[in-house]
């Protein structure tokens, strides 16, 4: 069984480009497409890793990794911050809620590939 990996992103076009690199890497992809959404998914699926974007509906990512967190059950779920906002301090703001990397858009799919494989210590 593959890896699967939840993608909480609330454009589609951006949801479709990761599905697609995750997916033809061989992970099992889930995916939500606010920041409630994500909580929840998160605790029912309970995937190996969260890529998580900071502007989202309903609650942002950056509420919703301090919820992910805080539950015992998810704790050490690693989230990866995919996020357009690069401004300084951002990364800072994420790495308080929660997250365990940051990435900034736009981003090399190969680079963001080659650290989602470093958090889950996958070889390739």
């Amino acid at each position: 069984m593959s890896k699967h990996i939840l993608i909480v992103e609330d454009q589609e076009d951006l949801r479709g480009v990761l599905r697609d690199l995750l997916s033809g890497s061989g992970y099992a992809v889930v995916e939500a497409a606010d920041g409630q959404e994500g909580v929840a998914k998160a605790k029912s699926d309970r995937p190996y890793l969260i890529l998580m974007d900071t502007q989202l509906p309903v609650i942002d990512g950056y509420e919703a990794t301090r919820q992910i967190k805080a539950d015992s059950d998810l704790k050490a779920t690693p989230i990866i911050v995919v996020s357009s906002f690069a401004m300084k301090g951002d990364e800072e703001k994420a790495r308080a809620a929660g997250c365990d990397h940051y990435v900034s858009k736009p981003y090399s799919p190969l680079q963001l590939l080659r650290a989602i494989r470093a958090v889950l210590g996958d070889q390739g």
